[in-house]
């Protein structure tokens, strides 16, 4: 890796810490003051969507350093800030109007063609694919174009079936984090993730101890950040095999409990309890 792309990686990282450490206890009073709460999985009542801390502290350190980023990653900026913009947005919507009577992809799906029911899931899901489809439309042939469309969309759900616990979806980006940095090792676009990595670890800890919620608003966050990097960095065997694994994990989710699979797996209910109170 290039010296350059190394102290990108590590800037972004420690600055992008410092100043989500800095503004989250203002967001989340904004938040309390504004009566933005809901009933967490403890049945009490905490802030939600204060992963918007997400958007804007990666927005800040990116342009505050895009005349002076790697050629390709200053090209590739604007792209991601916007699918970090589109997905935060989605996340929002869903945070502010979303029905929780209806949860799952299927049965946003279901609720729109079946029941003719317009669901905020419905909405995220067409607007998160056609935001996908423009980031990626110039990606290779069309078929390169659908795998990627899907790798965008499945990570950033995947995300957020993650976020039903403590901490659960911000392990999972940080796991999915370390293995695009391993197989993507020297690419510029990495640093984008360091960014998010950054604001991500500084709030951490309030998820961790169920007092605040990132909501959709950070959890898709996240997903868009790992599945857009994902589409720039990994090489064409390793995004099926990605995409893949996706399919699988979407099947499995749809037909059995994620939180009692882990409960049953000694290793995964440790990983999924580390850090939580």
């Amino acid at each position: 890796m290039r010296c350059e792309v190394l102290f990108f990686l590590i800037s972004f990282f420690l600055i992008s810490f410092l100043f989500s450490y800095l503004i989250l206890p203002k967001i989340i009073t904004i938040i309390q003051e504004a009566s933005f709460l809901r009933l967490n999985y403890k049945n009490e009542l905490i802030p939600v969507g204060v992963g918007i801390v997400f958007f804007l502290t990666t927005l800040l350190v990116i342009t505050v350093f895009l005349p002076f980023l790697p050629e390709r990653a200053s090209i590739k900026a604007d792209a991601f800030l916007l699918a970090f913009a589109i997905f935060t947005c989605l996340g929002l919507v869903d945070d502010v109007w979303g029905s929780k009577v209806t949860s799952g992809l299927k049965g946003h799906l279901f609720a729109s063609f079946k029941k003719g029911q317009l669901t905020t899931g419905a909405i995220k899901a067409t607007f998160g694919l056609v935001g996908a489809a423009l980031l990626t439309v110039n990606t290779g042939s069309w078929l390169w174009v659908l795998v990627n469309i899907l790798m965008v969309v499945l990570t950033v759900n995947t995300i957020n079936l993650l976020d039903l616990r403590p901490g659960r979806a911000g392990k999972g980006f940080l796991f999915l984090t370390v293995i695009f940095f391993i197989l993507g090792w020297g690419e510029e676009e990495i640093i984008f993730l360091a960014a998010v990595s950054g604001s991500l670890l500084a709030y951490l800890g309030f998820d961790l101890k169920a007092k605040t919620m990132m909501g959709d608003t950070g959890a898709n966050a996240l997903g868009a950040a790992l599945g857009v990097v994902a589409v720039w960095v990994l090489a064409a065997p390793v995004k099926i095999i990605y995409l893949v694994c996706l399919i699988i994990f979407h099947i499995v989710t749809e037909k059995y409990s994620f939180t009692q699979i882990i409960a049953q797996n000694r290793f995964l209910n440790f990983l999924d309890l580390l850090g939580r109170k």
